[in-house]
Order: C-alpha cells, then sequence, then structure tokens
C-alpha cells in the first residue's frame, strides 16, 4: 500500500542526546517532521517512526489498537537508550499520550518529556457508545488538518474507523492514570483554538503529573496541529531550549554535524 506524501519514518544519526518524536491519531510523520528535522540539524539523534496502520489507508488503521502503537514508539525508544548518553521524548495529540506513558514506564530512562496538545481523553458525548457502536458504524469523519495557517497541510485520513476510536478512547484512560508516574521534566505547549483536542486536556496533564520542573506555553495563533501551523517555529525553539538547558552539562559538541540531515531520512513534510 503506497505511503501518503511525507509518511516515511525519519531518523538522523547524530550526537549523544537522541529525541523521539512521536506523530498522532490518523496522521504520519509528515505532521511533526519539521519539528524533527529541526532538532536533527542541531545534531541530535533523532528517531520519529510511523505509527502501526497509519500513513495508508484509514482501513489499515482499523485492524490496530494502542497495544500496536506503543509497541512500535516503546522499540524506537529502547533503541535510542541504547545509542544514546540521554533520551529525550516528544509528542502531538495522541502522540503526547504516547509519549507521556513512556515517561511513566521508562522513568530515569527518559530525560524530558515535551508535548504539543496532548490528547487526555475523548469529550464526545457518543464515545460511552463506542463498545457497541464500533460494530454497527465502520468508521466516522476525520480529525485532521486542524491549522490556521492557509497552504498548511497535514496528510491524515478523512475517515476514523471506530474500532481504532474504541481502542484509543481505552488507552487515554490507562495513561490518565499513570500520569502521577510522570516526573520527568515536562514541557507543555498548548493551543487555546484547537478544534480537535481542548486546553482541558494539558491542564489535565498538569494537575496529574508528578514533575517538578514544569514549562507551560501557549500557542496562540495555532490550532491543533500547531507544527505546521504559525506557531511551529516557536515549539521548535522552545523544545532546543528546553532539552539544551537539561544537558547543559554534557557541553556543546553533541557529536553531531547541524545542517547535515542525510537523503536517507525522506523529504521534508509539505507546510
Amino acid at each position: 500500500m503506497p505511503l501518503l506524501p511525507g509518511a516515511e519514518p525519519f531518523r538522523h544519526d547524530g550526537g549523544e542526546i537522541g529525541v523521539l518524536v512521536c506523530h498522532g491519531f490518523t496522521g504520519s510523520p509528515q505532521s511533526v517532521r519539521p519539528w524533527a528535522e529541526h532538532l536533527a540539524r542541531r545534531g541530535l539523534t533523532v528517531s520519529l517512526p510511523l505509527l502501526p496502520g497509519h500513513g495508508t489507508r484509514w482501513q489499515d488503521l482499523a485492524v490496530t489498537g494502542w497495544q500496536d502503537w506503543y509497541a512500535e514508539v516503546d522499540r524506537e525508544l529502547r533503541a535510542l537508550r541504547e545509542r544514546c548518553a540521554r533520551v529525550f521524548v516528544c509528542g502531538l495529540s495522541m502522540g503526547g499520550a504516547l509519549a507521556l506513558r513512556l515517561a511513566a514506564q521508562h522513568g530515569a530512562g527518559i530525560s524530558g518529556v515535551a508535548v504539543v496538545n496532548p490528547a487526555n481523553r475523548i469529550h464526545d458525548p457518543l464515545a460511552v457508545a463506542l463498545p457497541v457502536l464500533r460494530h454497527l458504524v465502520p468508521s466516522v469523519k476525520g480529525i485532521a488538518s486542524d491549522i490556521a495557517k492557509p497552504g498548511s497541510q497535514e496528510w491524515g485520513y478523512d475517515r476514523m474507523p471506530l474500532h481504532a476510536v474504541h481502542s484509543m478512547r481505552r488507552f487515554y484512560r490507562l495513561v490518565d492514570a499513570e500520569l502521577p508516574q510522570v516526573t520527568q521534566p515536562l514541557l507543555v505547549m498548548h493551543s487555546p483554538q484547537d478544534h480537535v483536542v481542548p486546553s482541558a486536556d494539558s491542564e489535565r496533564v498538569l494537575s496529574q503529573v508528578s514533575s517538578r520542573d514544569v514549562t507551560e506555553r501557549l500557542l496562540e495563533h495555532s490550532y491543533h496541529v500547531a507544527t505546521l501551523d504559525y506557531d511551529a517555529e516557536f515549539i521548535f525553539e522552545e523544545t532546543d531550549t528546553f532539552i539544551t538547558r537539561l544537558t547543559a552539562g554534557m557541553g556543546q559538541d553533541n557529536g553531531g554535524h547541524p545542517g547535515d540531515v542525510s537523503g536517507r531520512e525522506g523529504a521534508a513534510a509539505s507546510g
């Protein structure tokens, strides 16, 4: 099955600081590729995997669940930990939830977490009917490309399979229960004008984690997919500042070569 534009996984071998970047539900690496590429240009070792069932057609997502998505990012994290002295995790939307569960599960193996519009629950009142509804209705309208910036587009699915939505809802409940186990430094960036994930989800994350080093940043000019929106550069710089602060003792030379991004990492995301 051909991949959607920019859906290829992205990897860059840089220095001893590693970063795992996680994309969201029905999206692909395309939605966060500029984020990953910015970190790669800073000389970091970066991994941005394609979650199972994503980047092709929505019917492929229907036969996957949260265990598949989490297993993929968990494998990538373990590979980064073998390669790097310090590892950070980043994520957008459901990717933020994946990053937070990794933090809860891996503890000191993760040096910090940066999330953008992290999802914590499904707010549609019909969600309570998902256990039955998913057997009657195969899919509903998609949520991709909630972006304020004209000309910027997220290449995501136009339909959401309800089997996968049901699994995602179960995953959010699991992550919410594990938030007190998140103790790492945390950077939460969220959009007041988000038509997919309300700010209440970020507020829930901020109120439930046990992290003492917490930074909150508002993305005033962007909608949900802020990594492709007006505040994208702000997100990249804030993440860079966050990681730099937490790794200052490691020195300025991380062993990478800023600006040297090899061709095998795939084309840059559109927008």
